[in-house]
């Protein structure tokens, strides 16, 4: 009796510890020692969901977008406009339509030469100076041909906010005039701010800038995951503090004139001080807007968004600037002027939409600064997360050991239904963006543990199995293996197989240029991309050898379709490879380089290795083919070279034969081939190129040089830089000048390894 209530507590307190391991696990990310991508992603999610959710769906009547639409640009052409035309929009907005304020979500970086006005000036100065009354005549018609003069004087005094950007890059480029800063350091309490900071700018010309002194940034905070769902109220250029176009307007409508920060502490601590508000004062009265820890607030969308959204009411420029509008339409209306026009490439990814209108995201920002209802995730974000994850796991910890199936699955759901219903409370009620998604994923965790733990009994065999073979293969097959465990063992044996070698150019020389965890961070890259290619095509991963990756379908799981599935992995790793050169491009690191070499035959698969290590692997000559063919991948300048007992198995792909060669350690030719892409989906160009080629291979086992030149000028045309045809040119050129050969096969041979 003693030993059974000894093992109860033992596999009670077991049980409790296995509960607890979500726990730790989520204390481990919340904290930014262990980074888990998955989790993030999932808030992201959440709140998307949240945020489409409770979105108004309604008009806000206050907030009127002037659209530089597609309308407007067939109608008065292409963008940038003169600003003849733009000193028009602004004397039409608030003369005839008497509007409360205006910003510009763009941006008027150079000086408007459209007029002619230079071009006179020089004649007047050169070949016309001598020209009697043209010099008097030029200068009478200044004023009217200074279009940004005139854009300028129409702006002058005008409640307007002109728009301008902040970069960030290697050569901190700036350009233009910036506003006055609405925060400098002797503002501040002797640290700087926590905030979104860039090295560069591209500003307003000089005569705008002095016009309209108020300008507000346009730049947005892009999540990892591509999606816009802030915008920063304030950012930092050279210790000085910016106000955002939000912002801008918004304080032009109240006539505010001082911006102070709202300290989240009484004093400062660390090297960075943080805000939790900004202040506007108005005729003495504070107004704060919370702010996150980047002195950003999220963009709480009112609906879907574009003309159609129904959020914000949308007017064409054109209809503007034609006087389509009645005087006084948009009598006290806040306005902005941006554009939807997709060629102007101010559309961003959202949460509720993939094309967004930039200039809305502003508006949707401005309409909450006016309703007073700013959405952010605060400074003690993280430290309610917590206390959440504690509070959830220790209850899910303690109690779950002690119920029923059914209680702890109505435990499990009243504790997520609670902590999602607190979480949209204080969303909705308080614009709280709160973290989610770790404690519901640690709440159903803990359950999952729980239940799974003294429950869920496999066979010996299959969890051996499992364990023996899921380092090899994919998950997928590790499953059809455990539903047969009898039939899958570690002892060799002789079976047809299709082996791939991969091997990454440039490495070496990589290593030289990086650091070793640079080099590492690259390699492990790269080999997971690939990996994950020659998995899911249902491939095993032999071994990591250097800068090389070995592979085999057909075992341990029997594969008919072996070797079509690993010319589709080869030809996706390739593929991979041009998509890693393209961001490496982007990054400015070096590029790499693939050789890929595949053969099919018979070959020796088991478990093999001394008494300390051992591994399931293929050996045989087809191996070693394969091996060979890796190698010449860059003779031939392509990243495949398949086997002819490979293609002759995968006729669903067409094929370019490259040569007949005779490697090292084989006595007999074999004929090697290029993947060019399935059968169905080769264009009738492509179609004809190979036939061509065909020809051309005809003509060149048969000695006919003539017209194996003929049918390489014409391949030439079709592909100058192709490696292979040069490769072939040079060929022919050496085997004109030698005598016909009676006893030649065509076979290249090739003697290093």
């Amino acid at each position: 009796m003693r030993r059974l209530f000894t093992s109860l507590f033992r596999h009670r307190w077991r049980r409790i510890g296995i509960t607890l391991l979500p726990l730790l696990f989520a204390l481990l990310h919340i904290s930014g020692v262990l980074h888990l991508q998955v989790l993030e992603r999932l808030d992201h999610i959440i709140y998307d969901t949240r945020l489409r959710a409770t979105m108004p769906g309604t008009l806000d009547e206050r907030i009127t977008i002037v659209d530089i639409d597609e309308k407007s640009l067939e109608r008065l052409g292409q963008w940038p406009w003169g600003r003849d035309k733009m000193a028009a929009l602004s004397r039409e907005l608030f003369e005839r339509q008497q509007v409360a304020v205006v910003g510009f979500d763009v941006i008027f970086a150079e000086a408007d030469g459209s007029s002619g006005l230079a071009s006179l000036q020089q004649l007047a100065q050169g070949p016309l100076k001598s020209q009697p009354g043209f010099s008097e005549q030029l200068q009478r018609l200044v004023p009217s041909l200074d279009y940004d003069g005139l854009f300028a004087q129409s702006l002058a005094g005008k409640p307007a906010v002109l728009g301008f950007y902040f970069t960030s890059d290697r050569d901190a480029r700036a350009r233009g005039n910036l506003p006055a800063p609405v925060l400098r350091p002797a503002d501040l309490r002797g640290l700087p701010l926590k905030a979104t900071s860039w090295n560069g700018h591209g500003g307003n010309i000089e005569v705008l800038a002095q016009a309209v002194p108020a300008a507000g940034f346009f730049n947005s905070i892009t999540d990892e995951d591509g999606v816009v769902r802030s915008l920063p109220l304030l950012a930092e250029y050279q210790g000085q503090y910016y106000e955002s176009l939000a912002l801008a307007v918004f304080r032009a409508m109240l006539g505010a004139s001082q911006v102070s920060p709202g300290y989240a502490f009484p004093a400062p601590a660390g090297t960075h001080d943080t805000l939790e508000s900004i202040i506007v004062h108005q005729e003495g009265r504070p107004l704060a807007i919370p702010v996150d820890d980047r002195l950003a607030t999220l963009v709480p969308f009112r609906g879907p968004g574009d003309v159609s959204g129904g959020s914000f009411r949308y007017v064409s420029a054109s209809d503007v600037l034609e006087g389509s509008l009645p005087a006084g339409n948009l009598r006290d209306q806040l306005v902005l002027v941006g554009s939807t026009a997709p060629g102007l490439l101010d559309l961003r990814v959202t949460p509720v939409g993939r094309t967004y209108p930039g200039v809305e995201t502003h508006a949707n920002v401005l309409s909450a600064l006016l309703d007073g209802k700013n959405i952010v995730r605060p400074d003690y974000a993280v430290g309610f997360d917590a206390l959440q994850l504690l509070f959830t796991g220790l209850l899910l910890a303690v109690t779950l050991p002690l119920l029923t199936a059914g209680a702890a699955v109505a435990l499990s759901a009243g504790v997520i239904a609670a902590l999602t219903g607190l979480n949209l409370w204080l969303y909705v009620s308080h614009g709280l963006a709160l973290p989610l998604a770790t404690a519901v994923v640690m709440s159903v965790l803990a359950f999952a543990l729980n239940m799974v733990y003294g429950y869920f009994v496999e066979s010996k065999s299959k969890r051996e199995l499992a364990a023996l073979f899921g380092t090899y293969v994919p998950p997928e097959l590790v499953d059809e293996m455990v539903k047969e465990p009898e039939n899958y063992s570690m002892e060799a044996a002789n079976r047809e197989l299709t082996v791939m070698f991969c091997d990454m150019r440039g490495f070496t020389a990589m290593s030289e240029r990086m650091e070793p965890l640079q080099l590492q961070a690259l390699l492990n890259e790269v080999f997971s991309k690939l990996t994950h290619i020659i998995r899911s095509h249902r491939g095993t991963i032999d071994k990591y050898m250097g800068d090389c990756v070995m592979a085999f379908w057909g075992a341990p799981v029997a594969t008919p379709d072996h070797a079509r599935l690993a010319v589709s992995a080869a030809m996706g790793m390739a593929a991979a490879i041009d998509e890693i050169n393209q961001d490496h491009r982007r990054r400015g690191l070096p590029e790499i380089g693939v050789g890929i070499g595949l053969n099919t035959g018979m070959m020796c698969v088991g478990d093999m290795g001394s008494d300390i290590r051992r591994s399931y692997t293929v050996i045989g000559d087809a191996v070693n083919l394969g091996s060979r063919l890796e190698g010449l991948s860059k003779h031939y300048g392509t990243s495949i070279v398949v086997s002819e007992t490979t293609k002759a198995l995968a006729p669903e792909f067409a094929w370019k034969q490259l040569d007949l060669v005779r490697v090292k350690g084989k006595a007999q030719a074999v004929a090697i081939f290029w993947p060019v892409g399935a059968q169905k989906e080769i264009s009738e160009a492509k179609a004809a190129e190979l036939q061509e080629w065909g020809q051309f291979l005809t003509a060149y086992y048969a000695q006919d040089w003539a017209e194996c030149e003929a049918n390489l000028t014409r391949l030439k045309s079709i592909q100058p830089d192709s490696v292979l045809y040069a490769l072939y040119e040079a060929r022919i050129a050496q085997c004109i000048a030698e005598p016909f050969k009676s006893q030649w096969d065509g076979a290249t041979n090739f003697d290093s390894k």
